[in-house]
């Protein structure tokens, strides 16, 4: 009775088993049926329907959201806006990939980014309240300015490289002039032997001449781009002696050692200042560390006789 009894057990368990893999197998080739339908299908879909699986993530994600993100900021910059951030990309020279449409939207996900930056900082630094939400409106604020800041930056340092090599330019220019080449011939010369935002500036220029404009409007676009003071005076020179009939030998000539006397005097200014700006440090830090030295024997005499 009881080896039947364990031989029962074995072959119920057995059958058990049986039905059991039985079923799995039948699972498994139902679900590997199921996937291979799948693929079928989105093979054998229309190309409209598979089109969008095909995007790559930043058509899909990247783009939607930087729409979302020109919209707010459309809204939040106001309609005068385009025309002053143009004018600071035409300063910082039109950087490659940047345009209006791509500030304001920057300016939108910076500021989430940087609201982002200032919660993750209150929590690290354990803030209070108020602390807390000063260091997050500050990200915030740092945030949706900070493209505006960078343009700036980068307008600034372009401006400064325009009137240090402004001067060298119109030398290269007289020499080119006085050698018997017409102002235009000149201009490409100092373009193609030179270096950095003025050439590109010059290169702009005949190629706007060479698409229809004239002279006086190439030059007056140029002084517009550039917003510096000697390039418009420059401008102005070369639109006068055009619309007079002056020699241009003779107004570059002119206008090169003006140039020269400007770039002496800016850096006479800038020796004048030296006093004044190293007042600062010299007495919160240079000081101080004298003072060390000098008056610390002295003090810790004063103490133990104290």
């Amino acid at each position: 009775m009881v080896v039947l009894l364990v031989l029962g057990v074995i072959l119920l368990a057995a059958a058990v088993a049986l039905m059991a893999l039985a079923l799995r197998t039948d699972e498994e080739a139902r679900g590997v049926n199921r996937s291979l339908a799948v693929l079928q299908a989105m093979g054998s879909a229309p190309r409209e329907l598979s089109r969008d699986l095909e995007r790559p993530f930043a058509d899909r994600v990247v783009e939607p959201l930087r729409a979302r993100a020109l919209a707010i900021g459309r809204r939040l910059t106001g309609a005068d806006s385009a025309e002053r951030i143009r004018s600071r990309l035409d300063a910082a020279g039109n950087p490659a990939g940047w345009s209006v449409d791509r500030v304001v939207s920057g300016k939108v996900l910076c500021a989430g980014l940087g609201l982002v930056v200032g919660i993750v900082v209150a929590v690290l630094l354990g803030a209070s309240f108020l602390p807390g939400v000063a260091v997050t409106l500050a990200g915030l604020v740092v945030g949706f300015f900070g493209p505006d800041l960078y343009l700036y930056q980068r307008g600034y340092d372009r401006a400064e490289r325009l009137r240090r090599d402004l001067p060298d330019a119109i030398d290269l220019m007289t020499i080119s002039v006085e050698a018997g080449l017409g102002f235009d011939a000149a201009v490409q010369q100092v373009a193609h032997h030179t270096a950095g935002p003025l050439a590109e500036e010059f290169v702009r220029m005949l190629r706007e001449m060479q698409l229809g404009k004239s002279r006086t409007q190439a030059l007056r676009g140029l002084a517009e781009r550039c917003n510096v003071d000697d390039v418009r005076t420059f401008v102005s020179a070369m639109v006068q002696a055009d619309s007079f009939g002056i020699p241009i030998a003779q107004v570059l000539r002119v206008q090169a050692g003006e140039m020269r006397i400007k770039r002496r005097q800016r850096a006479e200014t800038k020796a004048q200042q030296v006093p004044v700006k190293i007042t600062v440090p010299l007495v919160f830090f240079i000081l101080p560390c004298l003072f060390i030295p000098v008056m610390g024997p002295a003090l810790l005499t004063m103490m133990d006789n104290l």
